[in-house]
């Protein structure tokens, strides 16, 4: 699956975000490695602890499905019609690092172009399992 049609996916998936609060609305399209795509948006509530980013709930409904093998994810978003690029928070890039292989791309959008990243570019110096799990 291209990038564009991905990020097509994205997009329409970010019209059934909840954002009564911010008004910020997020879509992210997770394809995974037997090229099963999984759908996010953001959903808010009035206790703001509890809302959940597009890319956390499309890597969460995939995983429930029994998937465990990621090859890359969408990301669209802001407020009201915007193409700016909207790249996940940093809770969505520690969850999305936790998830996914080294070669795992981010694709954004940026003034109608498409961009991608890897996961080294957008957490550097991360925080990872094998710290956890080492039996030191």
């Amino acid at each position: 699956m291209s990038d564009e049609e991905l990020m097509q996916m994205a997009e329409k998936a970010r019209e059934r975000a909840y954002a009564p609060y911010s008004q910020f609305t997020v879509g992210a399209a997770l394809l995974c490695s037997d090229e099963t795509v999984y759908l996010g948006c953001n959903i808010e509530n009035a206790s703001y602890g509890a809302a959940m980013c597009a890319e956390r709930v499309a890597i969460y409904q995939a995983l429930a499905d029994g998937k465990d093998s990621f090859f890359k994810i969408a990301v669209c978003g802001g407020k009201g019609h915007t193409d700016a690029p909207c790249p996940p928070c940093g809770i969505c890039r520690q969850v999305l690092l936790e998830f996914c292989r080294n070669d795992f791309s981010v694709i954004l959008k940026d003034a109608g172009k498409i961009v991608s990243y890897r996961m080294d570019q957008l957490l550097p110096v991360s925080f990872q399992k094998n710290m956890v799990e080492n039996k030191g």
